[in-house]
This record gives C-alpha cells, sequence and structure tokens, in this order.
C-alpha cells in the first residue's frame, strides 16, 4: 500500500469501528471542558471523568472558580497529577477569562494558547469539541498510531500533526481523531502491539516481521 492508500483504509475502517465517536472527557460546555482537558495532561481520562464533578461543585464558571482558593482546588484534582501547577492554572486562567474574555472561552487558538496551563494540543481540543472548528490534537495514542502505520515519521507531535492534515481531509479531522484515540486505546495500544500485531496494523503492512519502533510524543 502507498501512504494515501494506508490513509485511505484507516479512514474507511475506522469509520466502521466508530461511525460516532464520544468526547471522552465529560463536560457541559466550553469552560468544563477545558478544565477537563487541562487536567487530562499526563493523566487517564477515566480519572478526569471521576474528579471534575466534585471540582465543578465549587464552581462551574470562571466566575465562581476564580474565587475558589487555589488550596481547595489543589485538594480535589491532586489525583490527577501535578496537583499544584494544575489548581493554579485553573484559578489563574478563570480569572484571566473573567478579566480579558467577558467570562467566555475564547473561540481562537491563539487566545486559548495564551491561557495557563493551555498548550497546543489542549487548545485544539477545545477548537474541535467545544467550538466543531477542523482541527487535529495529536495526543500520545495518535502519534503512535501514526507512525506505526507510516502516515508521519513521528520526528515531532507538531509534524505528526501537519502530516495528518496533508493526508487526511479537513472534513475528517474532528471525528477522525476521536477514533485514532479509541483505537489506540483498544487495539494499537503500546503494550499490546508493536506494529505487527492489530487489524490495522497487519493490513497495511501484511509482510511486516520486525516490531515497529515509534518515537514518544
Amino acid at each position: 500500500m502507498t501512504r494515501q492508500e494506508r490513509g485511505e483504509h484507516v479512514l474507511k475502517r475506522l469509520g466502521e469501528l466508530y461511525p460516532d465517536p464520544p468526547v471522552p472527557l465529560n463536560h457541559d460546555d466550553a469552560f468544563t471542558l477545558l478544565v477537563a482537558v487541562l487536567l487530562s495532561a499526563q493523566c487517564t481520562d477515566v480519572r478526569v471523568n471521576q474528579v471534575t464533578p466534585t471540582l465543578f461543585q465549587l464552581g462551574r464558571t470562571p466566575q465562581s472558580l476564580a474565587a475558589v482558593p487555589v488550596e481547595k482546588i489543589e485538594a480535589i484534582v491532586r489525583p490527577c497529577g501535578l496537583g499544584p501547577q494544575k489548581a493554579r492554572a485553573i484559578k489563574e486562567l478563570s480569572r484571566l477569562l473573567m478579566a480579558e474574555h467577558g467570562g467566555r472561552v475564547p473561540a481562537a487558538l491563539d487566545a486559548l494558547e495564551k491561557l495557563p496551563g493551555v498548550g497546543h494540543k489542549t487548545a485544539q481540543v477545545v477548537m474541535s469539541q467545544a467550538f466543531g472548528v477542523a482541527s487535529f490534537p495529536v495526543d500520545t495514542h495518535i502519534h503512535r498510531l501514526a507512525q506505526r502505520w507510516e502516515l508521519t515519521s513521528g520526528k515531532s507531535v507538531l509534524q505528526t500533526e501537519r502530516d495528518l492534515k496533508r493526508l487526511f481531509p479537513q472534513a475528517a479531522w474532528n471525528k477522525l481523531h476521536l477514533q485514532m484515540i479509541y483505537y489506540g486505546r483498544e487495539h494499537c495500544t503500546a503494550r499490546g502491539c508493536d506494529g505487527t500485531v492489530c487489524e490495522i496494523c497487519r493490513a497495511c503492512f501484511p509482510k511486516r516481521q520486525r516490531p515497529k519502533l515509534t518515537r514518544k510524543a
């Protein structure tokens, strides 16, 4: 298969496996999604979904969370790891949303990336899942799969993002990034597949016999 043919196979098969992939982080609006994605850094979505209900009892809006002492926020988000940093980021971004954005999450990538604790991937997730803007956030699962399927060199997460955006139609980006995450969690896992085991790896590379080494995100 050529790279283009592999991309077409991936798009078709993932569409069959996950025709309507749900957003894995529970949220009600752009703000609660933003906070949940921030907490998901180096943490599982399952753990974040366990923590956010208690956190949002303190406040579900920038105005309410900005008024909560950072120590109270940290006590709740500690199970997500990096508790002090994440707590400070949540409080400060809440304050900045009130001071600079009228209490609303901005629907602009550059504005999101200026908020504390919000990197490029987090901002793209919010643009995609909260505002429906075509984006292709690349997490560890997508970075791994794109290399195993030789859709990118994997030199960096940004390179993987650029390569996937060039390969796949823009209309597919928002759904495809979720489909790849689910497939990476359930089938082409970090330890359960080495590029020769799962269905898509075998279909794309039927003659591959050696493990496919991948760069970490």
